[in-house]
């Protein structure tokens, strides 16, 4: 009797132990799997938030690529587009009609930057901030974005053709490019955020693209990012200009083609 009694002991024993582990392997799957659920919500909910602002295709790359959110430093080529003397024309077309001149504006010029390895961080009104090689290393970051300068002012000569046999009123282009040194990263809320580049070569590209007003030019290319193009793109130099807080004078050249 007491053989089977030690017996029937060591499997409650053993049962025991195999309920415990089999409980704790039960808890560690439960972990598990709350621990993918909460990182399935956390892509799905930055997915949701990026996507409010960026292309699918951009949302892709930058979860794929494991862009960090606290920033890195980075090489950059800047260009910052601008329609000139749009305030007269805002005051002045149908709201309906506006609206619609925008989104075709934006749509031929995404498509121009996008076809040339750039991406545009930020809508500004009708103010255009667009980026190369912010995310992915790009050696020919400078020379995509003069070539998405040129298609950006072949898209809109089309485009003003269209708008024309429309009655509508014409656009005006205004783009300064820059390169230099930035910090680069997702910017901004759980609702919205950009991936976008932080610094002075922002600024330097947004004053030369005002600048260009000054020399009756459509396009203006910076000293920094000359220096980095193929020497087939046709330039010409232009005196340096005191840009507001900038310290030193900028040089800056005037696209003519390729």
């Amino acid at each position: 009797m007491s053989v089977a009694w030690a017996v029937a002991g060591g499997l409650a024993l053993a049962a025991a132990g195999l309920a415990i582990a089999l409980a704790r392997a039960r808890s560690s799957n439960a972990r598990a799997r709350t621990r993918l659920v909460s990182a399935s919500a956390e892509l799905e909910r930055l997915e949701h938030a990026f996507a409010r602002f960026a292309p699918m295709e951009l949302v892709e790359r930058v979860i794929a690529s494991g862009v960090p959110t606290h920033g890195e430093r980075k090489e950059v080529t800047v260009l910052f587009a601008d329609l000139v003397g749009f305030t007269p024309i805002a005051e002045s077309v149908d709201p309906s009609a506006l609206v619609r001149i925008l989104n075709g504006y934006f749509e031929r010029m995404s498509r121009a930057i996008a076809a040339h390895q750039g991406h545009i961080s930020t809508l500004i009104g009708d103010g255009i901030l667009a980026l190369f090689g912010a995310l992915e290393t790009n050696p020919w970051q400078t020379d995509d974005a003069v070539r998405a300068a040129l298609a950006m002012r072949a898209e809109l000569a089309a485009y003003n053709a269209e708008l024309a046999a429309e009655g509508l009123p014409k656009l005006a282009l205004a783009v300064g490019i820059h390169r230099g040194a930035g910090i680069a990263g997702l910017v901004g809320s759980s609702e919205l955020m950009q991936f976008t580049v932080v610094g002075t070569v922002v600024s330097v590209a947004a004053r030369v693209q005002a600048l260009t007003r000054e020399h009756g030019i459509d396009v203006l290319v910076t000293a920094d990012a000359q220096r980095a193009l193929d020497p087939r793109f046709a330039l010409r130099a232009l005196p340096p200009s005191a840009l507001k807080g900038i310290s030193e004078p900028v040089a800056t050249f005037a696209l003519l083609s390729q």
